[in-house]
């Protein structure tokens, strides 16, 4: 809009990504971090990994990474493989605040879950923790993303979304319940020969935000997390277009990217992190623990319930896994213009 020239300019509203700087990471950082440090730490009681445990979620109840985590604590539990085992959630800035609460810890006995949700928000927020401050223990399951439309939508494939979405993508309003939804959104526009920074992208908190964008009208498209997706497909409010995993799902019979022409793969992956100052012993430890819960008849339920598939790392492998993934979602988010 002009302005006369007598008119002085009205300042522009701070974007989501300065506020958060400006607001939150001056402000809530020093207070959030402090008190979430000492509440692990009151958590923890003794050290003996085996005696005693906490099951970091950075985030809040109800998500993703909490599910991991209530999962985990529910299996270790059954099976008696910790003596006590609970679960500490710290939410806020993508997980960035739990990040750096573990990364000052010195107990062995703490494993937070984290993965490609952290990495991006710490390239979107500029934060001074990051994942390599962490020890990485084990990856154990990888979430994978969904190509959703309202099920009113004149799109009954994946093709004629992307022509619709070349011809005019600032109209083409896509919507995510966090980073990683963003960052498929990007992956699938790359692939196509769209530019992700023309596209319109509407943040939403949480699957259950997005969704609602999608079915009043708000945002024409996301990539939204599978488990959250799938119930809304059943139930004929939204279609889905595609799964974004290298393999089709069993019992879901929506085509891959990868089938469609597009290779487009990343997927919201889940780790396991201990505290920078872990031994080796410690290490080894720790992922014997999740070793044995993920050979559960407990944790194979979840999988199956949650769509999850397991991809066990650990080792020199998953620490390069991890440098590799910080490597090609900082190009994405070079891509979006972050």
């Amino acid at each position: 809009m002009a302005h006369a020239a007598d008119e002085e300019p009205t300042p522009a509203p701070p974007t989501r990504r300065t506020a958060l700087s400006i607001g939150f990471g001056v402000v809530a950082l020093p207070v959030i971090g402090v008190a979430s440090y000492q509440s692990i730490r009151a958590a923890a009681g003794g050290t003996n990994v085996r005696a005693n445990l906490t099951l970091v979620a950075p985030a809040a109840a109800g998500g993703g990474w909490d599910t991991f985590q209530r999962e985990m604590q529910q299996t270790l539990r059954s099976n008696s493989l910790v003596g006590n085992v609970q679960v500490v959630n710290i939410p806020g800035a993508g997980g960035t605040i739990a990040l750096e609460s573990v990364s000052r810890l010195k107990e062995p006995n703490n494993l937070m879950v984290g993965g490609t949700g952290q990495i991006a928000a710490q390239i979107q927020f500029g934060t001074d923790a990051v994942i390599a401050d962490v020890t990485p223990v084990a990856r154990v399951v990888e979430e994978y993303a969904l190509i959703t439309v309202p099920d009113s939508a004149p799109y009954e494939d994946l093709e004629s979304l992307l022509d619709t979405w070349r011809e005019d993508p600032k109209s083409m309003a896509w919507t995510g319940g966090g980073s990683f939804d963003q960052l498929v959104m990007t992956d699938l526009a790359l692939a196509a020969g769209i530019e992700p920074a023309q596209t319109t992208y509407i943040p939403s908190d949480g699957g259950g935000e997005a969704i609602q964008a999608l079915l009043n009208g708000t945002a024409k498209a996301t990539a939204g997390g599978f488990a959250d997706m799938l119930p809304q497909i059943e139930a004929g409010r939204l279609r889905g277009l595609g799964v974004v995993a290298p393999d089709r799902l069993d019992g879901v019979d929506i085509p891959t990217l990868t089938e469609l022409g597009y290779d487009v793969t990343l997927t919201n992956w889940r780790a396991m992190f201990a505290p920078p100052t872990v031994t080796e012993e410690e290490t080894a430890e720790l992922a014997a623990i999740v070793e044995e819960a993920v050979a559960t008849p407990e944790w194979k339920a979840a999988v199956e319930k949650y769509y999850w598939k397991e991809v066990p790392l650990s080792g020199e492998e998953l620490t390069q896994f991890v440098a590799d993934e910080t490597e090609r979602i900082a190009g994405l988010y070079e891509e979006i213009g972050g």
